[in-house]
């Protein structure tokens, strides 16, 4: 029996895309890339300046220039098309183009006899890939957003550098909207397997008010990046990379992604950033954690903003 080849296809050879591609190789991650954007020669330059540097990868990947056709073979297949968020908006005041813009790009791939995973990326990324699972019909678990990976990965970095700790060792989620309504779970936060607050409380040189000061700059850094380099896309492609490599090769990994609540921390028939197992088969399941009741209601708030922007938009 023949090896299986791993797939993935990018839609949208923009900054994210791209970024999401360059990650993808150099990490060692599939064997086979296809891009897929309206503009094909972006695409297609993209394609051959990554094969250009192909001889120094860990190991060769197959990248080319496709289309629609090319996602009936792929395991993934991400969506990165988007219009661009400027510096002034919020992610949710792109959201009746972006929804159309992946209305159509679904459309497309399920033409095609598609029968893999979806990793959703544009923003609103929760509203998206709500929007994606919907007009796709693939099961709940085959639908993924990026959710707030980008966000926790932000948090560990910043309390690594407040505790001077290497931020692996740092263990605590952002959860809720992948936007302004965001919030840090600092109660089930550990350092070195130690609650956080724990930790702070019992150290002067800490404070939890530092601890917020922590989670309103993980909130804002996107706007941060936008205002020294106008986009963000370094960080957020890492973070595609590390989902991709989860699912790809069946890790069981626990990653806050965009997934589908029905029923888990008291919501149904919405997509939010969560804690959740992620394997082959994409959501094996969501990791319920014991926050406490700040941080519930925090959370309710959350939810309540990207019903009430589903409800004036479209899909129920």
């Amino acid at each position: 029996m023949a090896n299986h080849i791993n797939r993935v296809a990018i839609v949208g050879s923009g900054f994210v895309g791209s970024t999401y591609a360059y990650a993808l190789i150099n990490q060692e991650i599939t064997e086979e890339l296809v891009l897929i954007d309206l503009n094909g020669k972006k695409a297609d330059g993209d394609a051959m300046d990554l094969n250009h540097g192909m001889l120094f990868s860990p190991s060769p990947t197959k990248v080319w220039q496709g289309d629609y056709s090319d996602c009936k073979d792929a395991d993934i297949v991400c969506i990165a098309a988007s219009v661009s968020q400027s510096e002034e908006e919020t992610r949710l005041t792109v959201v009746e183009k972006n929804t159309e813009i992946a209305k159509g790009v679904v459309e497309k791939v399920m033409e095609s006899g598609f029968d893999g995973i979806f990793l959703v990326v544009s923003n609103p990324v929760d509203i998206i890939t709500y929007a994606t699972w919907k007009f796709s019909g693939l099961s709940k678990e085959r639908v993924i957003g990026s959710g707030t990976s980008l966000d926790t990965a932000r948090l560990t970095f910043l309390l690594g550098e407040y505790f001077n700790v290497d931020s692996r060792n740092i263990n605590g989620y952002i959860i809720g909207e992948h936007g302004d309504s965001q919030l840090a779970a600092y109660s089930t936060a550990t350092i070195g397997g130690k609650p956080i607050l724990d930790f702070v409380d019992a150290n002067s040189q800490y404070s939890r008010e530092d601890l917020e000061k922590i989670a309103v700059n993980v909130r804002d850094a996107a706007y941060q990046v936008w205002d020294r380099k106008g986009a963000t896309y370094f960080g957020i492609g890492m973070c595609l990379a590390r989902i991709t490599k989860a699912i790809l090769r069946n890790e069981n990994s626990i990653l806050p992604v965009s997934a589908y609540l029905d029923g888990e921390y008291g919501f149904h028939d919405v997509y939010a950033g969560v804690p959740a197992i992620i394997n082959r088969e994409g959501v094996r399941e969501i990791v319920e954690m014991d926050i406490d009741e700040i941080e519930k209601e925090r959370l309710v708030s959350s939810i309540n903003v990207l019903k009430t922007t589903m409800e004036a938009l479209f899909i129920k």
